[in-house]
């Protein structure tokens, strides 16, 4: 068959680690086999990174902004033994958390459910899509090592030059002091953003925080989605049969797994990163979960919801087989197809897009899968692929529906 072609490039960003290995392979056995692809290419690679001083990152951020669509690897954030391990100038910032604050937009992420894989959580009967706040709090904080006596208070000084002091702590003793902060215009398009979504997955939204403690900080998260839902929402809401749903994050954590699912749940920065890593364990797995930042500015960025598979990977340098779960990578690549064909009117781009997810489904509830599927499916006979071979049992069926 004639492979499809683009009109306009997606931005692709290249990874770490045995995802990268992983996005090659992919590229080589489900992409250009297909598609003539078009994109523009930026190594997020994290020795690249450091060649350009984290250049590249806000670059790539910078294409998608132009280019509407991206589809990225997963990348190392390091640490102090990543700083050792990879000799890197400085203790680089998450890609990620860069990204995201360039775009201004909020993180769905959706379990993929495959029969056989079965959800830890009784009662769940559907998916669960986490919206994660994509600015601010933990990821944009300042900190500070306390190694004597003294006073810590949080100031804000004014453009007119009058000053506003809050005391924090008076220690007499070593800590840690932490400040925050977030941006009323980067919540007010998390809220819409969240409501969009909702309106389009036709499905109930859930929101939480705690603003019981946190009195103005997480205060202004709730007061601002019930303005704006109130004003800009709560009629199309209750036309399209659904509804929003305020409640405290622990109530909201207790309500989750007593539900069965089918709902969108909105989480601040820090709870939204923690709560998805959740949800895609306790729905089967890690590797089993869609990825898309959405931008009110108008553009997708699709990814894989987890990290680089670093234990792998050193398997893989020594030779060793690997099967390493390459499921949400490829969605991601999907994902992004589909939004790019979606925009460009090209209707089998987005067709091939639906059939490269049915072609991984159909693969996994025939019995092959990588191992960590293997290990918790109900399926009967199942055969353990290697991390190529599933990839290359996706192609075959991919074929089959073209």
């Amino acid at each position: 068959m004639a492979k499809i072609a683009m009109k306009t490039p997606l931005v692709e960003m290249d990874g770490d680690e045995m995802t990268r290995v992983i996005w090659q392979i992919i590229k080589d056995e489900l992409i250009h086999p297909f598609i003539e692809l078009k994109s523009e290419y930026y190594d997020l690679g994290l020795k690249y990174r450091n060649e350009t001083d984290d250049k590249v990152t806000a670059e790539s951020a910078k294409a998608t902004l132009k280019y509407g669509v991206a589809v990225k690897c997963a990348t190392i954030t390091p640490n102090a033994a990543r700083v050792k391990e990879y000799n890197l100038k400085e203790m680089w910032k998450s890609p990620n958390g860069t990204i995201r604050a360039m775009l201004d937009g909020t993180v769905f992420r959706t379990p993929i459910l495959v029969k056989g894989i079965e959800p830890y959580v009784r009662t769940w009967k559907s998916p669960i899509t986490i919206a994660r706040h994509a600015y601010g709090d933990v990821y944009k904080n300042a900190e500070i090592k306390v190694n004597c006596p003294g006073k810590a208070e949080l100031v804000f000084t004014a453009e007119d030059g009058s000053v506003t002091k809050e005391l924090i702590h008076e220690f007499k003793s070593p800590g840690v002091i932490q400040g925050m902060h977030n941006l009323n215009s980067s919540i007010e398009s998390f809220a819409r953003a969240c409501f969009e979504y909702a309106l389009e997955l036709k499905v109930d939204l859930w929101f939480s925080t705690k603003d019981t403690i946190s009195k103005k900080y997480d205060h202004t998260f709730k007061d601002i989605f019930a303005e704006i839902y109130e004003k800009d929402y709560k009629v199309k809401f209750k036309n399209k049969g659904i509804t929003y749903f305020y409640t405290l994050i622990d109530d909201a954590v207790a309500r989750v797994i007593r539900s069965d699912g089918g709902f969108l749940w909105a989480c601040k920065n820090y709870d939204g990163d923690v709560m998805s890593d959740m949800l895609a364990t306790a729905f089967g797995s890690l590797s089993m979960m869609t990825s898309v930042l959405v931008s009110p500015k108008g553009v997708w960025e699709y990814e894989a919801a987890h990290g680089t598979v670093q234990r792998h990977y050193y398997k893989y340098l020594e030779g060793e087989p690997t099967s390493t779960n390459s499921i949400a990578t490829i969605f991601a690549w999907s994902g992004a197809l589909r939004k790019r064909g979606e925009l460009d009117g090209l209707s089998d781009l987005a067709a091939f897009a639906g059939k490269l997810e049915k072609a991984v489904i159909d693969t996994v509830e025939s019995g092959i899968m990588t191992k960590d599927l293997t290990e918790i499916t109900t399926l009967k006979e199942v055969k353990t692929a290697g991390t190529e071979d599933f990839i290359k049992a996706v192609r075959e069926r991919l074929e089959k529906s073209l």
